[in-house]
């Protein structure tokens, strides 16, 4: 893991293997609760998680990939890749369930497909949004923020 300029976000280097779900599983929830994420909505984050590390390598040239998560008040964003060409759409369509049905589009706010900067590669931004909750200047008061 590497720490980016800001301390709400983190990049991790992800292999196939048993540690990849665990690692990137700790790295979203430290950031999800940086970020006031609400329980239910950290869940959803947990299930991304567990579906990028279970799938992602199988969708990059060397089965490595980056993710790079980025929490901010009201959301938590991850990047995937490089991934191959084509790459993003299929780790989408890996994600579906027998029964249950395509984890990333039913619990993620934002699917996109983005070219990597050299143009050889994309990357795939999902964005799950959640109202935070900021604290108000006059003491115990919170107000919704979405």
């Amino acid at each position: 893991m590497s720490p980016h300029a800001g301390m709400n976000e983190a990049t991790v280097g992800l292999a196939r293997g048993p540690l990849a779900a665990p690692v990137l599983g700790r790295v979203v929830g430290i950031l999800a609760a940086r970020a006031d994420c609400p329980i239910d909505r950290l869940d959803d984050a947990l299930l991304i998680a567990d579906a990028i590390a279970a799938k992602a390598a199988n969708f990059a040239e060397d089965g490595r990939v980056n993710v790079r998560v980025v929490a901010e008040p009201g959301s938590v964003e991850l990047h995937v890749g490089p991934l191959l060409t084509d790459g993003a759409a299929g780790l989408v369509a890996s994600a579906a369930l027998p029964g249950i049905g395509n984890v990333l589009e039913s619990v993620a706010d934002e699917l996109e497909s983005q070219p990597a900067v050299n143009g050889h590669a994309e990357y795939l931004r999902i964005r799950l949004g959640f109202g935070a909750r900021l604290k108000s200047t006059k003491g115990s008061e919170e107000s919704d923020v979405s």
